[in-house]
């Protein structure tokens, strides 16, 4: 078994991980200062590119749906210490992150290109604000819990992990999953739509929208009818601030 040292080492190495290639993920997406973007690199056959950036994508949605599931950190944690198995699931996920940015194939065939010059500022700006919901979101539910920090804390000070649920309030007051809402923002938000851009965009939205059944499932069986009368009042993705209400249960949700 990993000492105490030992998986706060590992957490924190899982953390930085995770920092780089959360940064990288916005150059690559964006196009930019990054050595290998999403429409960088020498061309394959369209088809040939579709089938290994699908494979990719795939390798990375099963991986963060199955570690996130319930039954699967029960059985995972009597392999590994239960306070790095949220540190695992981190690493592993900007693993294969990473691996996506290295092996991604471009399709560089523009899709549409906008002409209008404030269109252009507009898009470039949400593509920023995006990026800026995700970031701010994972803060407001406790962004050193969510990525494993405090678990290695905890086990650090000889502490017990304790569940931190949350009031409802900002971003969450508005849609259930605001984390979600910022990608597929930063995603699509693009003057130059690339196929291969669109293809990451439309496949990363779908796994969202799926990957999300499951997470509500889970987030309702964990905290009953606090989370349904939640879901009744607050939408999941798209801001429809007219069903929000003031008085909301408090909870926990995005823990994948």
């Amino acid at each position: 078994m990993m000492g105490r040292v030992a998986i706060f080492a590992y957490g924190v190495i899982a953390y930085l991980v995770f920092f780089f290639a959360f940064l990288y993920a916005i150059g690559f997406v964006g196009g930019m200062i990054v050595p290998k973007t999403i429409d960088s690199g020498e061309p394959t056959a369209p088809m040939t590119a579709i089938l290994i950036n699908a494979v990719l994508l795939g390798l990375f949605a099963v991986q963060h749906s199955i570690m996130a599931r319930p039954w699967f950190k029960r059985a995972w944690t009597k392999i590994v210490p239960a306070a790095a198995e949220r540190s695992t699931f981190v690493l592993l996920a900007s693993l294969l992150l990473l691996l996506i940015y290295w092996q991604w194939r471009p399709l560089p065939v523009t899709v549409w290109q906008v002409q209008n010059e404030v269109v252009t500022m507009i898009l470039h700006a949400l593509f920023w604000i995006g990026w800026g919901i995700v970031l701010v979101s994972t803060f407001i539910i406790n962004h050193f819990d969510l990525f494993g920090l405090r678990h290695i804390w905890l086990n650090w000070r000889g502490e017990p992990y304790t569940y931190l649920p949350f009031k409802v309030t900002a971003f969450y007051r508005v849609v259930r999953h605001p984390i979600m809402l910022g990608f597929i923002i930063a995603f699509w938000a693009a003057p130059t739509m690339t196929q291969g851009r669109l293809l990451f965009a439309i496949a990363t939205t779908a796994y969202i929208l799926v990957a999300l059944q499951f997470e509500e499932r889970d987030l309702v069986h964990y905290h009953g009818e606090r989370y349904t009368a939640y879901k009744n009042k607050v939408p999941m993705i798209v801001p429809l601030p007219k069903l929000a209400e003031k008085q909301l249960p408090d909870v926990a949700t995005e823990r994948e």
